[in-house]
């Protein structure tokens, strides 16, 4: 199968989710062209997805309901060591959640019981364990605090701050779209909450505006740190604390990586604050897809609709952050939330209206146009003082602005029309920039030495091949990097 046609075989297959059953055969046939290849793979998807729809779709309680059979129900009054039940709050996939009572300290607490299929082997109840009492070491007023973990007849339960408000997702489902500072807010409180465990070196795995909740009074609390990931340090990308190939979170929130079962680190968290930014701005998930599945699909594959075009009155910084979230590989995201705060940091405030993207696009434009400037000086010095030496100094500065122009035009275009190649393109092309740039700063210098008779030509010819050699290896490196990230 060629490129060309495994394109087109997603594009018919992502189109025909969208279509009731008894049609879809007919319209993939229509669709194909004739092409018997395209027209074969797209069935055996649809095909597949047919087994794999309804695993997906429906709550992991309803299709294994045994999930939570085996644990016991605490009635009312039952004691926890300090803590006794008051009422149960809810279930789902990960257990009970009751509502009791700190009979030491005479508050109400959320005390959540695991799941026995969390629970029941020695070592994942021991990596629970640890992954508790890390959690519990975070100490963030946009984080719901862990007091404590407790065991009661086998069961693990783990005590936390009980929040009375609701949750990003009731949000959203109130068709209330936020304002400019609405969403400058929430983006902040979210990303500062994040950033305290990722500085600590703690991955949340399972964000998601349901884990997200606003208080009466308007703060907002991250929830479920207790079943987060730990790593061996902040700077950690690698050691799974569960075991490689299992999903732990949400798949409509799982980053690309999470959802082949690669180990994660701290950029799985800034994918789902993307989506979850996204969603809360605009009502309508990035990836969203007609069944669970062809979301999943799209998060893998498909690049989301840019959120300007739904909500054009978003400021451009979080345009721009929301974006780079949810670029496909890792490697192109903000490396923790710690990235996210500083890059919001001015957000709303008057203080800067242009964002890293911007900075670095202007950077490319006005060193093609410095390359001009060299270009037409060194052919003015060889009209000047014609000598083998000035020719030759001139068609080294006319190759190199015009090498160095195509190709950052070509980074500049990418950008703009395939932002999730540029990356690639930029490391293509780094080193030959970085050659052109050094190579032409020294034609310069070397034209300047000629230039005695006219000292400000000289002057200028050299602050010339100075400001190019600098603002390749000084500033280009920093507008790179805060557009980019470390590449």
């Amino acid at each position: 199968m060629t490129s060309a046609q495994r394109q087109r075989v997603r594009q018919i297959f992502e189109a025909a989710l969208e279509r009731g059953d008894a049609e879809r055969g007919s319209w993939v046939a229509a669709q194909a062209s004739g092409d018997a290849v395209v027209q074969e793979e797209v069935l055996s998807l649809l095909e597949h997805h047919q087994r794999a729809g309804k695993f997906l779709a429906e709550p992991v309680v309803d299709r294994m309901p045994d999930l939570l059979a085996e644990d016991t129900t605490l009635v009312a009054g039952t004691t926890v060591g300090p803590y006794q039940i008051v009422k149960e709050l809810g279930r789902g996939g990960m257990g009970r959640v009751y509502l009791a009572s700190d009979t030491r300290l005479g508050r109400q607490v959320a005390l959540k019981a695991l799941a026995p299929h969390l629970t029941r082997d020695p070592h994942q109840r021991e990596r629970l364990r640890r992954e508790a009492r890390a959690a519990a070491a975070l100490s963030h007023p946009g984080i719901c605090a862990v007091y404590s973990l407790e065991e009661y007849d086998d069961e693990l339960l783990i005590a936390s701050e009980l929040i009375d408000g609701e949750t990003l997702r009731a949000e959203i489902a109130s068709n209330h779209r936020p304002s400019s500072d609405e969403i400058i807010r929430t983006a902040r409180d979210i990303a500062s909450a994040l950033a305290a465990a990722h500085a600590q070196g703690i991955v949340h795995r399972d964000l998601k505006p349901e884990n997200i909740m606003r208080t009466r009074d308007g703060r907002l609390k991250v929830l479920d740190f207790g079943l987060a990931r730990t790593e061996s340090g902040p700077a950690a990308t690698g050691a799974l604390v569960t075991e490689p190939g299992m999903l732990i979170g949400t798949p409509a929130y799982m980053s690309p990586e999470q959802l082949n079962g690669q180990p994660v680190d701290a950029r799985a968290d800034v994918f789902a604050y993307g989506a979850t930014l996204y969603e809360y701005i605009s009502g309508v998930h990035p990836f969203a897809g007609a069944t669970p599945l062809a979301t999943i699909a799209r998060v893998l594959e498909s690049d989301a609709r840019p959120l300007g075009q739904r909500c054009p009155h978003v400021p451009i910084v979080i345009l721009e952050c929301v974006e780079r979230c949810l670029r496909k590989s890792a490697d192109e995201r903000f490396r923790s939330a710690v990235d996210i705060v500083r890059a919001l940091e001015h957000a709303g405030d008057g203080s800067s209206t242009a964002t890293p993207g911007v900075w670095w696009r202007t950077h490319q434009v006005v060193i093609v146009l410095l390359y001009l400037i060299a270009a037409t000086l060194g052919w003015q010095i060889k009209e000047w003082i014609e000598t083998p030496t000035t020719v030759s100094l001139f068609i080294a500065l006319g190759v190199g602005a015009a090498i160095g122009g195509v190709l950052r035009g070509h980074l500049v275009f990418t950008e703009r029309v395939n932002r999730r190649e540029l990356v690639r393109e930029h490391r293509r092309s780094v080193n030959v920039l970085l050659t052109v740039d050094i190579l032409m700063a020294a034609a310069l210098v070397a034209d300047a030495t000629l230039l005695a008779a006219w000292p400000l030509t000289l002057v200028l010819t050299m602050a010339l091949g100075v400001g190019i050699a600098l603002a390749a290896l000084v500033l280009e490196p920093a507008t790179t990097r805060a557009a980019l990230g470390d590449v």
